[in-house]
């Protein structure tokens, strides 16, 4: 008898082939059988009429401060993600010496706008190495795994001090950066992260530690990788030098015989440039590198609304009297005509973050309830304003009052550069891309990605109405095996005897992305947005039930994926079964 068997679901395996109707039988941590007579179980789900999928595997988060504070890795859980990879974009917490431990912080919420009073408030430091970070890491039980990258600001600040972040390092800095990647490395870091984007900036203004880091030192750093077995390089970069950048991370996976995952996203100044990206990392893949492109699975964006970082009305003086008011007196204010009309009459000259939401009004939409993310251009602020001869700025004031003031106003950033998401379309049926780019615990105040996983189900197997769908299984192995296969994770990702016992049961038809709202709950009463799904009739990690019907259980059994150890360490439950050989 099978300690659990879910009974009678749509089987969508994870390895992309048609589902079928079967059981999956569950003995300790994992998978011991699928078909249609697996046998009973101690305890049964009935998954009748019901999706059932592996766990998620999001490799793209950025909850390294959050996982040493919160059990729960919400909101990723919610969404049911089962494995997450976080250090992501050369930015986390370890290396660190303790008098840099500030200067880590606002690196941080410079680059991935998490409230840095949460981060210094809710951390331990109970470690200055990479291996004390992950010892830390594995301390705690949680419902989920986590793997970690090792984050070039980090090595940076650590090797060549804070004020050197992007200053020409020696050979022998490069030397130690490298011996320290090695040393996190053989710990079980499961690879190493860098950013090469201008976008990403630290609190103090300064570009993130490594953004202008020569070649010979990724490369340098790249070596640490080689000759341990399976790990990832990653990459954010806007690549100005295409050339250039394709190189060198065409020369760390030769060299070190690893895959280096880059960003690959659409511009509106260059919509069609993302072609490019693809097509020479696989030309440099014909030539024995292992490049791969990273793509999102829905526009990178930003939110905007009362509650938000910011919003089209920041910065006016008639605004300031009510910004740090209480919301529901702010609200209150915000609906007397002689306030709105105050605000509306200001005249400015819009600059920084408002110059750039006023120059796109054509790009922003109200986001609704349901939240529609590919609406058409018809539906923006811009076009609003046009038809009812008003002033756009009118327009998004209005619409951030509706839903008791809780509206937000979606500005798609990237990958909407032809008013739709005809290129991430493409993007993703491309068969040498991978998932990624959630960014899961970041960008607190303007965004919520971690919903990703849902939302490739609802809008991209189900409700896209602006072009076509694609086949549940395809998006279910979009964020299972193929990710899972990117970081070596040969354990998980698929539905077969063996594999962790990592698995969704949903409820397709009827499952929902709820509308992002503001929450005040991380540590310091610090504000990021959430949203909620409903439809995750269960979802189990290592064989435990740990949400059921979008509700916790209180169980905990994931763990540290140590990269070269076979599978997640930490709090496990008792007498769990190891991985099958030849599956670490």
């Amino acid at each position: 008898m099978h300690d659990l068997v879910i009974r009678n679901g749509r089987i969508a395996d994870g390895r992309g082939g048609p589902s079928s109707v079967a059981d999956v039988g569950i003995d300790g941590e994992h998978i011991a059988a699928v078909g249609t007579d697996v046998g009973p179980g101690h305890r049964e789900i009935d998954a009748d009429g019901r999706l059932v999928t592996p766990g998620w595997v999001d490799i793209h988060t950025h909850y390294d401060g959050q996982v040493t504070w919160d059990p729960d890795v919400s909101p990723s859980s919610w969404h049911g993600v089962t494995s997450v990879v976080m250090g992501n974009c050369g930015v986390g917490f370890a290396p660190v010496r303790p008098d840099q431990r500030d200067w880590l912080v606002q690196l941080m919420e410079g680059v991935e706008d998490i409230p840095g009073a949460a981060l210094t408030e809710g951390m331990t430091w109970a470690w200055e190495s990479f291996p004390e970070y992950l010892d830390e890491v594995e301390s705690m039980a949680r419902v989920l795994d986590v793997a970690a990258l090792v984050p070039h600001g980090a090595l940076r600040a650590y090797v060549l001090g804070e004020g050197r972040g992007n200053d020409v390092a020696t050979a022998a800095e490069i030397a130690t950066m490298r011996d320290l990647a090695r040393e996190a490395l053989v710990a079980g870091a499961v690879g190493v992260s860098t950013t090469r984007t201008l976008l990403h900036r630290a609190k103090d203004g300064e570009l993130a530690a490594g953004t202008t880091a020569a070649a010979q030192e990724l490369i340098g750093i790249g070596e640490a990788l080689a000759g341990i077995g399976h790990r990832v390089f990653s990459v954010a970069s806007d690549m100005l030098d295409l050339d250039g950048e394709i190189a060198w991370m065409a020369e760390i996976s030769r060299r070190a015989g690893v895959p280096v995952t880059f960003q690959t996203l659409q511009t509106d100044l260059a919509p069609e440039m993302w072609r490019d990206w693809i097509d020479r990392g696989l030309a440099a893949n014909r030539t024995g590198a292992w490049l791969v492109p990273q793509v999102a699975g829905k526009p990178a964006s930003i939110l905007v609304g009362f509650e938000s970082s910011f919003h089209p009305f920041t910065k006016h003086a008639a605004y300031q009297p009510l910004a740090d008011l209480p919301l529901d007196e702010r609200l209150a204010a915000l609906h007397r005509p002689e306030v709105r009309q105050a605000i509306l009459s200001e005249e400015r000259t819009f600059t920084g973050s408002e110059g750039f939401l006023y120059g796109n009004m054509h790009k922003l939409f109200p986001l609704g309830d349901p939240p529609q993310y590919e609406p058409s251009p018809e539906e923006s602020v811009g076009a609003i304003a046009a038809r009812h001869g008003v002033s756009p700025l009118e327009v998004a004031y209005d619409l951030m009052l509706e839903r008791g003031g809780k509206e937000l106003l979606y500005l798609p950033i990237l990958g909407y550069a032809n008013g739709g998401l005809w290129a991430i379309d493409e993007m993703l049926r491309h068969p040498g891309t991978v998932l990624g780019l959630g960014d899961g615990g970041a960008h607190c105040g303007v965004l919520c990605d971690a919903s990703l996983p849902t939302f490739m189900l609802t809008h991209w197997a189900r409700d896209r109405d602006r072009g076509p769908v694609m086949a549940v299984e395809q998006i279910v192995q979009h964020q299972t095996s193929r990710t899972a296969a990117l970081y070596g994770f040969a354990d998980r990702g698929v539905l077969a005897p063996g594999y962790l016992a990592d698995l969704n049961v949903i409820d397709f038809d009827g499952l929902a992305l709820d509308p992002p709202e503001m929450a005040y709950d991380l540590p310091a009463g610090g504000k990021r947005l959430i949203q909620r799904a409903r439809g995750y009739g269960a979802t189990i990690k290592s064989g435990v039930v740990v949400r059921e019907d979008d509700q916790a259980t209180g169980e905990r059994p994931g763990g540290l994926i140590r990269a070269g150890r076979g599978g997640a360490s930490g709090p496990r439950r008792p007498g769990a079964a190891p991985v099958p050989a030849g599956m670490a």
